[in-house]
């Protein structure tokens, strides 16, 4: 089942863990499982911004045009497939400078379930004010951190004391990697590719 370490993560993540890690899923049972909760924040900002209207604090809510919306669900969706991958990359390169020798698969497993929590704060959006979707997108940072520091020294196999400054050095280019996501976010937005208001 695609998303059977769902609910282990967030009711009992260290034992959830070594599950995941005695029975180490194929690349494609972790492929399916990004693929798919990648679609939560997708499908719920899209509705947010066509249907409801997001609210910035100050004038009336803001409503993209279906088209202008579609567009950016897409680059979006592209674009958290390609950080998780980033992100495994990442993991499996530096492994090597811990001692560890996991497989691409192993660092997916940890990238893919790692994200899952910030992944799921695209629920928020379906109450589109900024503030609240901010609020709540913090909260799944920090648990993301959270399940990258218990993760990591159990699915890539090192010490307590090297996996925290491994998770700790994965935290670090997740977020290089998260600035540049959004850098060229702005980029693609100056070039005329930004959102259309209704």
């Amino acid at each position: 089942m695609i998303l059977n370490h769902l609910m282990g993560l967030y009711t009992h993540p260290k034992e959830e863990w070594h599950t995941i890690e005695q029975n180490h899923e194929a690349l494609k049972s972790s492929l399916s499982h990004v693929l798919l909760i990648a679609l939560i924040p997708v499908i719920c900002t899209f509705f947010a911004s066509t249907e409801i209207g997001w609210n910035l604090g100050v004038g009336d809510p803001l409503f993209l045009t279906q088209q202008s919306a579609m567009l950016m669900s897409v680059g979006m969706y592209f674009g958290l497939i390609a950080g998780v991958f980033g992100l495994a990359y990442l993991a499996f390169w530096m492994a090597k400078t811990f001692d560890a020798d996991p497989s691409f698969t192993q660092a997916l497993e940890l990238a893919s379930y790692t994200a899952t929590p910030l992944f799921m704060v695209g629920l928020a959006a379906l109450y589109p004010s900024i503030w609240f979707v901010m609020v709540i997108g913090l909260l799944g940072l920090t648990y993301s951190v959270y399940l990258l520091y218990t993760g990591v020294p159990i699915i890539m196999n090192i010490p307590e004391e090297k996996g925290f400054i491994y998770a700790s050095s994965v935290v670090t280019a997740g977020l290089v990697l998260l600035v540049a996501l959004m850098a060229s976010s702005v980029i693609l937005w100056s070039m005329g590719l930004g959102p259309i208001q209704q």
